[in-house]
């Protein structure tokens, strides 16, 4: 069985305040994939970034996840049920939840486990979606050359292994469901350099770089991107969804 790799517990509360929002678009074209809109479980939810936004669109909604340092960091919602759950074992009773997912969190699972548990407690004609991100785009030029080279040189050799499924989308990761494609609109934010910042924090690259050397390597960043970003302006943000979805 693979280990709980627990990752973002010491960053929980930057996680909750700093990680962009899912499109309300996302969680419309999953809800018209699905015969019913009972119940979705969100496996390994964080801090419930795509809970709260499936509970816009479902009636109930289980939020799992084995970190209780991320759930108590949780936003609210009152259709969300929040509980602390390894991925293979959830308290879903069998054949009951119409939607499935896993939002940016399929690589640290064991997916084994993961997939009979989905296969479990799916209902007839209900949906597994699992999507992923990578690097965001600002301005195609000097700030994503900066941020490009903080990812590859400076944090790269941090990354876990893991990383390299999110770099290609999720493609060639076992997901032994009949897959259906769902078109998904990218996810956007407008956000202030200090926003930005603390978004990379929450990077586990970062944080191990941190844990490795005693060292914050976000400050240096902020300093060689300051002089680009014009004071306090609101840049947008650009990240492109994966999704792959299947019964």
């Amino acid at each position: 069985m693979k280990a709980f790799a627990d990752h973002f517990s010491r960053v929980a509360a930057e996680y909750s305040a700093y990680r962009p929002r899912y499109p309300d678009g996302l969680f419309a074209a999953l809800a018209a994939a699905v015969p019913r809109r009972g119940l979705a479980w969100d496996c390994a939810t964080g801090t419930g970034q795509a809970a709260v936004g499936l509970a816009a669109c479902f009636h109930r909604v289980l939020a799992s996840d084995a970190s209780l340092s991320q759930l108590r960091q949780a936003a609210g919602s009152g259709a969300v049920a929040y509980v602390v759950a390894d991925a293979g074992a959830s308290p879903i009773r069998s054949g009951s939840a119409d939607l499935v997912t896993v939002a940016q969190a399929l690589h640290w699972l064991d997916l084994d486990r993961f997939y009979a548990e989905a296969r479990r407690s799916l209902a007839p004609g209900g949906l597994v979606a699992v999507w992923t991100y990578g690097r965001h785009r600002v301005d195609g030029g000097p700030i994503d050359g900066l941020i490009d080279r903080f990812y590859r040189d400076v944090v790269g050799p941090y990354w876990a292994p893991e990383r390299r499924w999110v770099e290609v989308g999720y493609r060639g990761l076992p997901f032994p469901f009949r897959e259906e494609s769902i078109a998904v609109p990218p996810m956007v934010e407008e956000w202030t350099l200090r926003q930005m910042l603390g978004y990379l924090s929450t990077w586990s690259a970062v944080v191990r770089c941190i844990e490795t050397t005693g060292a914050n390597p976000i400050h240096a960043l902020g300093d060689q991107l300051a002089p680009l970003w014009d004071g306090d302006r609101r840049r947008r943000l650009e990240w492109s969804l994966t999704l792959r979805a299947g019964r």
